[in-house]
């Protein structure tokens, strides 16, 4: 399992509306503001809001070198894959799996890591 925390991404209902308590809540404004993704650099960590307002709450992502592996690893751990590796721009690669417990782990694979 990879150890470095990249990333917290919080799925919203309402772009506008999340970014209007996150920015003055994280005191920086964001580094991306699409209308498919609003991220927000704090301390090294990646804060974003993914529109769709699934209510898993936030899912922390971990970085990986190798996402396929990865997945593969989790799930022969007793994992419950809900998101197969994805490309979600610029070469960047994320997949969730979930625990017994219905507890979402996040993975993503920076552009030009290794792949298996």
């Amino acid at each position: 399992m990879p150890q470095t925390l990249k990333a917290i991404i919080y799925s919203v209902s309402d772009l506008a509306a999340a970014k209007k308590l996150f920015t003055p809540a994280l005191g920086v404004s964001p580094n991306v503001d699409q209308p498919y993704y609003v991220n927000y650099p704090v301390d090294g960590i990646d804060v974003g809001l993914a529109p769709g307002g699934r209510s898993t709450g936030a899912v922390a992502y971990w970085a990986s070198a190798d996402i396929v592996k990865s997945v593969r690893d989790l799930v022969a751990a007793g994992g419950q894959v809900m998101q197969q590796p994805n490309d979600v721009g610029g070469g960047k690669l994320i997949a969730t799996v979930k625990d017994a417990d219905g507890n979402v782990i996040g993975l993503m694979q920076s552009p030009g890591a290794k792949t298996a």
